[in-house]
């Protein structure tokens, strides 16, 4: 026997069995390295594959071959901050959350989140955005001369259609130095346009989807023809060229429209003529067939179909970065206010017998007649009138605990998002105002944030807005002006081609408001088809 054999042999058989448990984990170690190279390229790559190993997402998600159902994120709601916080999760595509389920119309609440796996934090929150014919948006912004018959709307077109920068002379430093503009109330189409070009998570491929944005500037397009005369044949060219061409397009049989949105600067009733009488205001988009299954946000809701949505009017404030908003919302806490109350408007004709007209008149008698209230008369002309003056509007709110909001020529005004932004409480007469209109944007309990005095107790004089105002607890006023600063960011649009970080603004709180409709759409087609299969 030789001495190879002889150690061979002599060998113990527990060292036999070290040598096959490290055969065991080498090869164990060759796989798994195999699995973790192989799932690296596929997520690198954009092919799609996935190993329940190791899970990983591709950055761009133009080349996604699935896509899971939509899921919620993380939403924190700190009640002791003035802001509603967003988590962030960071992935290739750097992109934040975005919560998606809404509850029915009649809740404020938007919002039911869910835990996801999923890493792309885009997932169930990709908007499209459809490529329309220049005479859809731009071409009306080019003309901008003609958008209004009583002034020039070009200049509010500037800086994104944020208006003209504005630059306070005032020693008093009634607003901070940046991110002031003239913006006009009717800008919003063109201000939510801008900043969705900037929305984190546009897709170019409509199938991953989950709304489809239509960039229409509607209440630019009525607003050239509401007066002068002109036939309901004009009015309606473009709303009924749009349809047609919406229909047409493959986005659109997906769900016959149910996942479009548009975005209306102007009222609801502006866009619901009801006859094809000339004499009758404004077109009939919103009663197009098309339309109807389309949802539509708008800066009032004429409140009697399902798919409008109010969202706020734009304030004077569009900041770039979360820290002016936090300097801001610190300067509204500890500015002293010496007037009980103000109002910021214009009387009425005493021809007019509507309610409206005998409110404010009445508010105006009022407020002469009170040491405690501010007036602001906006009874000039245009070019020469205060409250169309951004320092001069917010410094009367500054200095007032109570800011008076009574229906105007419509509902609800703009003045009442002016109001808020300077941490001024506003006092309502009619639910209509707000109540029943901002549902994503201001909280259910109206009493958390504003006084309500019914428009009658006050044109018949059963009331005097002093006394009843006075007569408020003080914790009542602490706790009100506290939840108005609160909601300072939710009520703002920022500047359109920036992003805040942890905070979410009125164009946020917009399109998550949008999604969550939306999906919630998609859920009960989903229980009607079950069912009737």
């Amino acid at each position: 026997m030789s001495k190879g054999q002889t150690l061979n042999m002599d060998k113990p058989p527990l060292g036999k069995h070290f040598d096959n448990l490290r055969f065991v984990f080498l090869i164990s170690f060759v796989f798994c390295f195999s699995l973790l190279l192989l799932d690296y390229y596929a997520a690198v790559s954009d092919h799609g594959i996935d190993f329940l190993l190791f899970h990983m997402n591709g950055a761009n998600h133009e080349h996604m071959q699935t896509m899971p159902e939509p899921s919620d994120s993380s939403f924190i709601f700190n009640e002791t901050a003035d802001c509603p916080e967003k988590t962030i999760h960071a992935n290739q595509n750097n992109v934040s959350t975005v919560p998606g389920e809404v509850h029915k119309r009649d809740s404020v609440g938007v919002v039911a989140n869910s835990p996801s796996r999923n890493l792309d934090s885009c997932a169930g929150q990709y908007i499209y955005v459809h490529d329309l014919a220049s005479r859809f948006n731009e071409d009306l912004v080019k003309g901008c001369h003609s958008l209004m018959r009583w002034f020039d709307m070009c200049p509010y077109m500037s800086n994104l259609g944020l208006g003209p920068k504005v630059i306070e002379k005032s020693k008093e430093k009634v607003l901070l130095k940046e991110n002031w503009y003239a913006t006009n109330q009717f800008s919003l189409e063109v201000i939510f346009h801008n900043t969705m070009k900037n929305y984190k998570c546009l897709t170019k491929d409509s199938s991953l989807a989950s709304a489809i944005y239509v960039p229409y500037y509607a209440g630019l397009d009525v607003g050239q023809y509401l007066w002068g005369g002109f036939n309901v044949s004009t009015r309606d060219a473009s709303p009924k060229e749009l349809v047609k061409w919406l229909s047409q397009q493959p986005e659109w049989k997906r769900m016959w429209g149910r996942d479009h949105f548009i975005v209306g600067g102007r009222i609801g009733w502006d866009f619901k003529r009801v006859t094809d009488m000339n004499g009758d205001w404004g077109t009939k988009l919103m009663l197009l067939p098309e339309a109807r299954n389309m949802s539509i946000l708008l800066i009032e809701s004429a409140g009697s179909e399902e798919n409008e949505f109010a969202i706020p009017y734009p304030t004077y404030f569009h900041p770039n970065k979360d820290r002016e908003i936090f300097q801001w919302q610190k300067k509204m806490r500890d500015v002293k206010r010496p007037y009980l109350f103000s109002f910021a408007g214009a009387p009425r004709p005493a021809s007019n017998n509507s309610s409206s007209s005998s409110i404010r008149n009445e508010i105006i008698k009022q407020c002469q007649s009170s040491r405690s209230c501010k007036l602001l008369n906006c009874h000039d002309s245009h070019y020469h009138n205060n409250c169309n003056d951004p320092v001069q509007v917010t410094k009367v709110f500054q200095s007032s605990v109570f800011c008076i909001q009574p229906p105007g020529d419509s509902f609800t005004r703009r003045s009442t998002f002016d109001s808020i932004l300077a941490g001024c409480i506003p006092v309502f007469f009619d639910p209509r105002s707000a109540y029943n209109q901002y549902l994503w944007h201001l909280p259910k309990n109206g009493s958390s944030y504003s006084v309500y005095i019914p428009i009658t107790d006050v044109t018949e004089k059963r009331v005097m807005i002093n006394e009843t105002l006075s007569k408020v607890p003080k914790s009542e006023v602490l706790a009100m002006k506290k939840e108005i600063i609160r909601l300072i960011p939710r009520i703002i649009y920022r500047y359109p081609s920036s992003r805040l970080e942890t905070v979410e603004d009125a164009f946020d709180t917009a399109v998550k408001g949008i999604l969550g409709r939306i999906e919630a759409t998609k859920r009960d087609t989903t229980k009607v088809n079950h069912s009737s299969s």
